[in-house]
């Protein structure tokens, strides 16, 4: 089994779940630059956005186990099935764009999984009109500071990077053996048939090393996505997570104590049977969010009303402006670089 060794410094990410539109640019920009074209990746989504409440992916991915328990002691979970984590299609292109058979022929899958997909209960949500309700979630590799997939490696293939806490894999001494994949609960760990081996998110480490924020966070449309070490007491992601304390990690209770932090999401009031709002209710049920995000999203929640306020009472709220984000380098820490200036 592998041996956790403490970085020196710990990066992590920050998202914030109310500006989060769903877009899946950071999905298709990971997905582009890494398991795109190499074989044994069609199914792999480094990096995903689903919708909450959700069976997410794999599918029912919260209930699959793995982690430690409040012990500390290592829980090996399941592995997700191929069609548990959906994807992986193919369809007749062939057929329809140069076959000939005009408007005879229309598009389908010939092959891939069959029951589930990435995003297959997109946009779905919960609740009951008129007080339906959802939010978006991204979910990558959490880099974790105690990492159940490298204590649970045989092959000591898994590693935290000194220098900046990502947790890594060396593929050649990767037996394929999963013992990570059942490990992790998050279940952010793939496994590729064609090389025997098991592959996930690698933070784009290429690009850090060269001062350049990784792809999910530079693409983000919605300036929603922030990078930073966690003790740079200049960078937002020290702000938010240490200082003011409203982004908190996902499912805490599993004891790895993820380095993926999030800005738990508001919503509006819900409305009364009479069309008139309730100002004093909640259209996403806190115990849902307290499921997610553990005790504390109360706390981060009224944090951030008591900003909101603030804000809008025209008065100076760093929280708000930090979240806003006028200027968008400053969701990047040191990681600021213009990869276009970069020979690679």
């Amino acid at each position: 089994m592998g041996t956790i060794t403490k970085s020196k410094r710990q990066l992590a990410w920050v998202f914030d779940l109310n500006k989060c539109i769903g877009c899946q640019t950071c999905s298709v920009a990971c997905k582009v630059l890494w398991p795109q074209e190499d074989p044994g990746t069609e199914q792999q989504w480094w990096m995903t956005v689903n919708t909450q409440p959700g069976r997410g992916t794999p599918r029912d991915w919260e209930t699959m186990g793995g982690g430690y328990d409040a012990a500390g002691n290592l829980q090996l979970g399941h592995s997700a099935t191929d069609e548990e984590i959906g994807g992986g299609w193919n369809f007749n292109y062939d057929e329809v764009l140069r076959g000939g058979g005009g408007r005879a022929k229309h598009l389908h899958k010939i092959s891939g999984s069959k029951t589930w997909g990435m995003n297959w209960d997109e946009d779905e949500g919960g609740g009951e009109f008129p007080n339906a309700y959802y939010f978006y979630l991204p979910r990558l590799c959490n880099h974790c500071t105690e990492p159940a997939c490298l204590e649970s490696c045989p092959n000591d293939a898994i590693f935290k990077r000194s220098e900046d806490g990502l947790v890594l894999r060396d593929e050649d001494k990767c037996k394929g053996s999963q013992q990570c994949r059942r490990a992790c609960p998050y279940k952010k760990i793939y496994y590729n048939k064609m090389r025997n081996v098991s592959q996930h998110c690698i933070g784009c480490f290429p690009r850090i090393d060269q001062g350049v924020a990784p792809a999910c966070v530079r693409q983000c449309p919605g300036r929603a996505a922030f990078i930073g070490f966690l003790d740079d007491e200049s960078t937002a992601v020290h702000k938010l997570v240490q200082k003011w304390k409203v982004a908190l990690p996902l499912h805490p209770e599993k004891g790895t104590h993820p380095n993926v932090y999030y800005v738990p999401p508001l919503s509006p009031a819900p409305l009364r049977e009479d069309g008139s709002f309730d100002e004093g209710g909640h259209r996403i049920p806190p115990a849902y969010l307290e499921s997610l995000f553990g005790p504390q999203v109360h706390g981060a929640l009224d944090s951030l009303r008591a900003e909101l306020d603030k804000k809008r009472r025209g008065q100076a709220s760093e929280v708000m402006d930090a979240l806003i984000l006028y200027r968008w380098k400053d969701a990047f820490g040191h990681l600021d670089r213009d990869p276009a200036t970069i020979v690679w």
